[in-house]
């Protein structure tokens, strides 16, 4: 048994999930611009203050011409599209490029790494960690290191009030070497936790889009159960009639009128019945009753669930079912979650068996366990501990994204059970599921 997917599942919308970590489109053009914005009055700001209200003198003019080309930047940027579009991967890139290029012609006019507002520069780098792909964070971060090692040996000097204030080479080179490791932590860092939250995003993503596939399979069946008993018995006369009407034309002698009368008006009447029929079917589910057979024995639901997955497999499936205690068999909602959740376990049991796969249900007055043991080579020692997150696979290849496990696991704990995975001492794989029997059973599907 493995923690790949059984099947391929359909994409929640009609583009194919993104491979983890690829970020593409996620930083709105409207929050970049308000943040380049604060950039720049908080530049602008610190000249006046450095310049006029503390009496440094700065290299004027080309300290607010490197600003008043952030601005117009900003302005060209946010005329270009709308504000709520979003950027690709490309672009954001390049904008935050531009920002630390910007920033560090700043510092070189100030005095470089030794400037205490050198440390924005890690701004654009945490930008980028947290909307942006690990190869575009790469670049970015690579190009705030290039930048501070250039000002570290090449800047205008600090504008000190005293003239021959010369500091420390060494410390410097301790500036220097605090902003590459904060740029490197916080690039990581964010990264990380951002790439993580991507991960979980697409993964119920997925996760959603398997659910509504169930319930619409789970209608289907619902309504085509419905269709075969309500229209059996009109259709059950209509036969016997159309039966005695061909025996009776074939029978010799005059056919009574009265009894072809009718036997013609039973069957306009039955036929107007299957209309009927038909039409409520028709309806939404909320407009005519609900779907029939709803409640069903928690044997019958496991089965259903591992006969929706075909036979096509030659490992042999065995279902038993038995109390613990005694006690009378749940009943339980057609949970379209717990079919899909325990078709897919089963499933994915089938596919790394040997020979065989055993489900087990079974019950008592406290609780409803359903087992899955198979003779496969069992779970991965490494992986065993995270099973359950996504994109965790031992397989590669189309159609195998590793969400199968997740996707179970998430769809059976909204129903309140627990999950647990352990590899068998005779080899093979097991996954318990269980369930309080008070919740499983007071639960509306």
């Amino acid at each position: 048994m493995s923690v790949a997917p059984s099947h391929p599942l359909p994409p929640p919308t009609a583009e194919a999930p993104r491979a983890p970590g690829f970020a593409a489109g996620r930083l709105r053009l409207r929050t970049l611009v308000v943040i380049r914005w604060a950039a720049v009055l908080g530049q602008a700001a610190s000249v006046v203050v450095v310049d006029l209200g503390l009496g440094f003198a700065l290299p004027l003019a080309p300290v607010m011409g490197t600003v008043f080309v952030a601005a117009v930047s900003n302005v060209l940027l946010a005329i270009s599209r709308p504000a709520q579009a979003r950027l690709s991967d490309r672009d954001g890139a390049i904008y935050l490029a531009f920002d630390i290029l910007q920033l560090a012609l700043l510092l070189y006019l100030t005095g470089g790494v030794q400037n205490p507002f050198a440390i924005l520069l890690l701004a654009p780098v945490a930008i980028a960690a947290a909307t942006l792909s690990g190869p575009s964070t790469i670049v970015l971060s690579l190009l705030v290191l290039a930048s501070i090692g250039v000002l570290g040996l090449y800047h205008l000097p600090l504008p000190w009030r005293a003239t021959g204030i010369e500091l420390e080479p060494t410390y410097q080179l301790g500036c220097a070497v605090a902003l590459v490791v904060a740029t490197l932590f916080i690039a990581v860092y964010a990264w990380s936790l951002a790439d993580a939250q991507r991960r979980m995003s697409d993964a119920l993503a997925a996760t959603q889009g398997a659910l509504a596939r169930e319930q619409r399979l789970s209608a289907l069946g619902a309504l085509a159960a419905a269709a075969a008993h309500e229209l059996g018995s009109p259709l059950s006369t209509i036969a016997v009639v159309a039966q005695e009407l061909k025996r009776a034309a074939e029978a010799e002698g005059p056919l009574a009128p009265n009894t072809v009368k009718e036997d013609i008006a039973l069957l306009v009447e039955q036929s107007r019945r299957c209309r009927d029929i038909l039409a409520r079917l028709a309806e939404r589910p909320e407009q005519s009753g609900g779907a029939p057979f709803a409640m069903l024995p928690a044997s019958a639901l496991v089965e259903a669930a591992a006969a929706a997955f075909g036979d096509a497999s030659p490992v042999a499936l065995a279902l038993s079912a038995a109390a613990e205690d005694g006690s009378a068999e749940p009943v339980v909602a057609r949970s379209p979650e717990i079919l899909h959740a325990l078709g897919n376990l089963i499933d994915n049991a089938r596919q790394f068996a040997r020979a065989s796969v055993t489900v087990a249900t079974r019950w008592s007055a406290e609780r409803l366990s359903v087992t899955i043991d198979d003779d496969g080579p069992g779970f991965p020692i490494d992986v065993i501990g995270e099973l359950g997150e996504p994109y965790l696979t031992t397989r590669r290849g189309a159609g195998h994204m590793g969400l199968g496990v997740f996707i179970a696991k998430t769809l059976l704990e909204h129903t309140g059970a627990r999950l647990s995975f352990a590899n068998r001492p005779l080899g093979g794989a097991e996954v318990a599921i269980a369930w309080p029997r008070a919740d499983i059973e007071a639960a509306k599907s």
